[in-house]
């Protein structure tokens, strides 16, 4: 079996969610990047309040130091998934020469909404916290995810009541949202358990980032493949047209005949000839931008 003929089958696998085995695929290449990886490292006192961080060990001369920051929630229906499946997506920021930083977070039936987001909230604080640690400007942090925590990503960052909730320090300020096939405007609920993580029904709107859009969001790349039926285009086609008649700042990528998991699964070297997602992240951190202000943290605390 030539090299090129067996990375096709492993970006298959993954790209197919073919459970361990695709993670195995995508990440052993990723154990000999040019990184250091800091693991395990608590947020918080419970068991899924860990993080790892990832360091690149240059930085392309053709960009000024600090590096950007970038914190990434992995998917898996806010019920199941763990950062140490997603290693393949810390070595590939970390040879953009960005600081990683991907965060576990406590899950469903453990929690519900409130939980998983005051994690969300959490990691992001740490982070902008102790970025500058590793060698990451903390005014350059980007809250990135894949669906389920590309929902949490861009929820918090429209909600300002969770970093609010968390005490009156000022919230971090965020130069940017990478979302990848995220769920951002999905009502109704239907699956009995989503009702009950997202619930009692008065409170599904507050689980609905396009519900919280406004003209001072940050900017905003959402990228979606055409053929994705676990979470549908609509979500980031309309999140990008709500974002644009508030007017703000969205980059909508949409990639023709491409799954739910390609998105992720591109940034992986067995699979990154699938979709453009990591060029796309870079263009996107690459532009230039006025200095973001710290979050407003009006509101109530949430249900």
């Amino acid at each position: 079996m030539t090299r090129r003929t067996a990375l096709a089958g492993l970006a298959a696998a993954l790209a197919a969610g073919c459970g361990r085995l695709a993670f195995m695929a995508a990440n052993a290449p990723a154990v000999f990047g040019a990184y250091k990886r800091h693991a395990d490292i608590a947020y918080g006192d419970g068991p899924k309040h860990r993080l790892d961080v990832y360091v690149p060990d240059r930085v392309p001369a053709q960009q000024s130091t600090p590096c950007p920051l970038v914190v990434f929630w992995h998917g898996g229906r806010w019920t199941f998934g763990d950062k140490a499946d997603y290693r393949f997506v810390g070595a590939a920021l970390a040879g953009l020469g960005y600081v990683a930083v991907l965060a576990n977070y406590r899950l469903y039936p453990e929690v519900k909404m409130a939980g998983f987001m005051d994690d969300t909230a959490r990691a992001a604080s740490w982070a902008a916290a102790h970025g500058a640690e590793y060698g990451a400007d903390p005014n350059l942090l980007f809250l990135m995810g894949h669906s389920s925590g590309a929902h949490q990503a861009a929820l918090v960052t429209l909600d300002r009541r969770y970093f609010a909730a968390l005490g009156p320090s000022v919230p971090p300020p965020i130069a940017g949202v990478i979302g990848l096939s995220g769920p951002y405007d999905f009502l109704p609920l239907n699956e009995a358990d989503v009702q009950d993580m997202f619930g009692p029904p008065p409170n599904y709107p507050n689980s609905q980032p396009i519900d919280f859009v406004r003209s001072d969001a940050p900017p905003m790349l959402l990228v979606h493949g055409l053929n994705d039926a676990t979470v549908w285009p609509k979500n980031s086609i309309n999140l990008a047209a709500a974002l644009t008649a508030r007017g703000a700042a969205v980059t909508l990528k949409l990639y023709p005949k491409l799954v739910h998991a390609d998105t992720v699964a591109a940034l992986s070297l067995p699979a990154r000839g699938r979709a453009p997602t990591l060029a796309d992240i870079a263009a996107f951190i690459r532009q230039p931008r006025a200095p973001q202000a710290a979050l407003a943290t009006t509101g109530g605390a949430v249900a």
